[in-house]
């Protein structure tokens, strides 16, 4: 069972950002990335794989502050 989730990103100001983004979100065990743009991203995952907390985290983790849009 796959779930979405959309993400809200501050501190990405170029393509180049949607890069790194997009390559860390890929890396992911259990993601696929719809989207990315600067300031946001899209993604599918399978919740039994991966959590949406885990998921900002490996955006956080690159420099970037990645929340859930609600």
């Amino acid at each position: 069972m796959q779930e979405a989730v959309a993400l809200s990103i501050e501190g990405m100001h170029c393509e180049a950002c949607v890069r790194r983004v997009s390559a860390a979100l890929g890396k992911m065990e259990g993601v696929q990335v719809n989207s990315v743009e600067v300031g946001s991203a899209s993604v599918t995952f399978n919740p039994e794989q991966v959590t949406v907390e885990k998921i900002a985290g490996a955006v956080n983790k690159i420099g970037f502050e990645a929340r859930t849009e609600e």
